[in-house]
């Protein structure tokens, strides 16, 4: 079955998008990220040497453009202008390279998006020709307007950044998935592997985690059962779950043609 995630005109074959940052060490980075079977790594730019610093340790060393796509975030910032200077400088970085992340920060406690700031710079990035992947919250108007901007994917928390909490308020996400018509893909909140299947059975177009594996006992099988999840919380959404009866049961087997009746 040909079932790929299509992001700004390129098809992937994995919708799980994974984050760099948090492991012990480069090493343990790229065997988890090979074991997630993720094709999209998000990076920090304003945390993580992609060449910006001459000397130090390159990630892209370990990630090269060529087998990964990699894809530029704001973490770190809390205005419009910062999260546009950051992103201006990953594209000279990249080669020119157009798909980012966006995320606007409310504040550090919680991360939370700060949604005018967000649309802000968001409408000054397609603008300027990028492929917006934003962070938002899941309140579906402001996704909309995200989508109506010409992002090209809205990605709204499923709880905080690095909480682990899971998918707080499933009935919000369901209401930005109905009406998009470009990806929408759960970002921050995931704590586990069943946190992730939900997401997809709920029709997510994919799920973007970090810490969710990083700060796992075992972060390459944390991966490995992150891959798995995604796989089939899809194949399930895709399939159409049973209808829920909530005050009759309706057996397995044939109730006609019973022996002795």
């Amino acid at each position: 079955m040909n079932d790929s995630l299509v992001i700004a005109g390129k098809s992937y074959g994995s919708r799980l998008l994974v984050g760099t940052g948090k492991y012990k060490d480069f090493d343990e980075t790229r065997a988890a990220i090979d074991a997630s079977g993720a094709e999209i790594v998000t990076v920090a730019i304003r945390r993580t040497n992609i060449g910006q610093n001459p000397g130090e340790p390159n990630l892209l060393d370990v990630l090269p453009p060529d087998r990964f796509t990699i894809l530029p975030n704001t973490a770190g910032c809390y205005t419009a202008d910062d999260a546009v200077r950051t992103l201006r400088l990953a594209r000279e970085l990249l080669d020119g390279h157009a798909l980012v992340k966006l995320e606007v920060l409310g504040d550090p406690k919680t991360l939370f998006p700060n949604m005018p700031e967000t649309l802000k710079a968001a409408e000054t990035l397609v603008k300027d020709g990028f492929d917006v992947m934003v962070y938002c919250a899941d309140d579906p108007i402001q996704a909309k307007m995200l989508e109506d901007m010409g992002c090209a994917a809205v990605m709204p928390l499923a709880s905080l950044i690095g909480s682990g909490m899971g998918i707080l308020n499933p009935w919000n996400l369901r209401l930005i998935i109905d009406q998009a018509t470009v990806p929408v893909l759960v970002d921050a909140g995931v704590g586990t592997a069943s946190d992730a299947a939900i997401a997809m059975e709920l029709g997510c177009d994919g799920v973007l985690m970090n810490t969710a594996i990083a700060h796992a006992k075992n972060p390459v099988l944390m991966a490995s059962a992150m891959k798995k999840a995604v796989e089939a919380g899809r194949e399930a959404f895709l399939a159409g779950r049973m209808p829920r009866k909530f005050y009759s049961a309706d057996p397995s087997s044939p109730t006609s043609g019973l022996i002795g009746s």
